[in-house]
This record gives C-alpha cells, structure tokens and sequence, in this order.
C-alpha cells in the first residue's frame, strides 16, 4: 500500500489554521466529511475517542490521528500543515506542525496497521518532513507525499 492509495491532491490542507489540537481534529474532521462522505461529527468524535486513550502526537513535529468508522468502504487518508506549530500533548512535548489523518473501515484490521506504519515510516524521514515544512503548494505537499522512496517502502 503506497501514502497515494490514502491520499488525493484534494486531501491535502496546506496552511490549517488552528490554534489548539482540538480545533485542528475538527478542522480535519471537516475536511475528512467532505472528502467521505461521513457526518463531521462522527469523524470528530472517533479522533477524540482515540486521543482520549493516549496522544497521537508521536514526536518531532508531527501527529497521526486516527480512527476506525463502521461506514467507511477504504481508508482515507488527510495530510495538514499547519500554519503555526501547536500544543498536541506530543510524547516528545514538542508542539506539532505536520498532521496526517487516517480514518479506517472497523474491519481494516492489519490494512489500518500496515497504513499507520507507512504513514509513520514517511514522516520518520527528516528530509522529507523538512521539504513538507519548506513548501505551502498544495500539489508540492501531495509530490513530496506520494513520490518519496519512503512512501513506498515496505
């Protein structure tokens, strides 16, 4: 599974303009309805869900919501870079910049695992994190997202 079987060029927010993590997961919980279909509300509250049980904030800047919905027919995912860092309860303590949904069908199983450690295994990649930061194009974030080696890594 390739970051572009997750994402589109229309899922991807180049300048998300929140100043809390709750109002960046309901931002992307927004952006996540559009794209799927789903009630906002839903996504949202599967993202908190989630966070209730431990910070998705993984370190260095960077954080990977996720959930799994009953209703979703493929996983989806939503990359954000935010306009300027913010508090995301990271393991690191380190405030967050880049953000990489992924919302998942309840019977994904190992798809949703194997997604998450591609996603994890892209972001890992400082060079391409530093590119992610270094650019807010829309189509340049998608590139960097889609073409690295890292994206197809197994």
């Amino acid at each position: 599974m390739d970051i572009a079987d997750l994402i589109t060029p229309a899922a991807v927010i180049p300048n998300l303009r929140a100043t809390s993590k709750k109002q960046a997961l309901q931002d992307l919980a927004k952006k996540a309805a559009d794209l799927t279909g789903l009630h906002e509300r839903a996504v949202f509250d599967v993202l908190l869900e989630r966070e209730r049980l431990g910070t998705t904030g993984v370190g260095n800047g960077i954080a990977i919501p996720h959930g799994k919905l009953a209703t979703l027919d493929r996983l989806y995912g939503l990359f954000a870079r935010l306009e300027r860092p913010i508090n995301f309860e990271s393991i690191d303590e380190h405030p967050v910049d880049l953000i990489f949904l992924l919302l998942a069908p309840e019977s994904a199983g190992a798809d949703h695992l194997k997604a998450l450690a591609r996603v994890s295994r892209l972001l890992r990649d400082k060079g391409v994190c530093e590119k992610l930061r270094g650019t807010d194009s829309p189509e340049a974030l998608y590139a960097l997202l889609t073409e690295s080696p890292a994206s197809r890594a197994a």
